[in-house]
């Protein structure tokens, strides 16, 4: 995972492209633990595997819910300014 080409562009409004780069970040990660998870067979490996890809969607998660909040705000703005522009 490098950073170098993640830059925040300081516009967001209804959504957020540091969270959306997390997001594809973080699912990338939930595939490689899930396909880990497929190879090994090792208890003790598999049990803190599982926890990793447990604590990986849970993060998903989160992202998601923080984009959806960012959305939800925007539009609430979004109507609120529209409410003030006079129909011509």
């Amino acid at each position: 995972m490098s950073t170098e080409h993640v830059e925040c562009s300081h516009a967001c409004r209804n959504t957020c492209g540091m969270l959306n780069e997390a997001i594809r970040e973080e699912t990338a990660m939930v595939r490689f633990y899930e396909h880990l998870m497929k190879e090994c067979d090792y208890p003790d490996v598999s049990g803190f595997v599982r926890e990793l890809l447990e604590e990986r969607s849970r993060t998903v998660i989160r992202i998601m819910q923080k984009l959806n909040e960012l959305r939800a705000r925007g539009q609430i703005l979004d109507g609120v300014m529209s409410s003030y522009n006079p129909a011509p």
